[in-house]
């Protein structure tokens, strides 16, 4: 009997804002590409309906955003609410940066998935998309 093949995830790694620090961003997004997942990455300065817009054009199954700048309670529930009207509702939305566990927590409740600080292990990341993916986008 052959194993079924492993789905090959599409993520999107975005940076939003005037944020010029993308060096996190781009070491995320090769980690994600040698653990097997497609990966496109926007670049900087995206505005959410540009990320959200290019979500929906590469159909991904995640969106992973980095910001460093502070505006994370302003960035993420924008993204998220577009995503919802798109009706990108089966897509995670989850990222990284500078975000007090307090904000982390209020972003979860919104419908945010786990946010990353500075330092996390990239295995630590391709182990969570891993895990989370197939449980939402599962293959069929």
């Amino acid at each position: 009997m052959t194993a079924k093949p492993r789905r090959t995830f599409r993520v999107l790694v975005a940076k939003p804002g005037l944020d010029g620090h993308d060096r996190g961003a781009k070491v995320v997004a090769a980690a994600l590409r040698d653990a097997g997942f497609e990966v496109v990455y926007t670049g900087l300065h995206q505005t959410p309906e540009m990320i959200v817009n290019a979500a929906l054009q590469e159909d991904v199954d995640a969106v992973c955003v980095s910001i460093l700048s502070g505006a994370h309670m302003t960035l993420f529930p924008e993204i998220l609410d577009l995503m919802k009207r798109k009706g990108m509702n089966d897509v995670l939305l989850c990222g990284g940066g500078i975000v007090p566990p307090e904000d982390a927590e209020q972003l979860n409740r919104l419908g945010v998935g786990r946010l990353f600080g500075p330092g996390t292990d990239t295995r630590d990341i391709v182990e969570y998309l891993t895990e989370t993916l197939p449980v939402l986008r599962p293959a069929g």
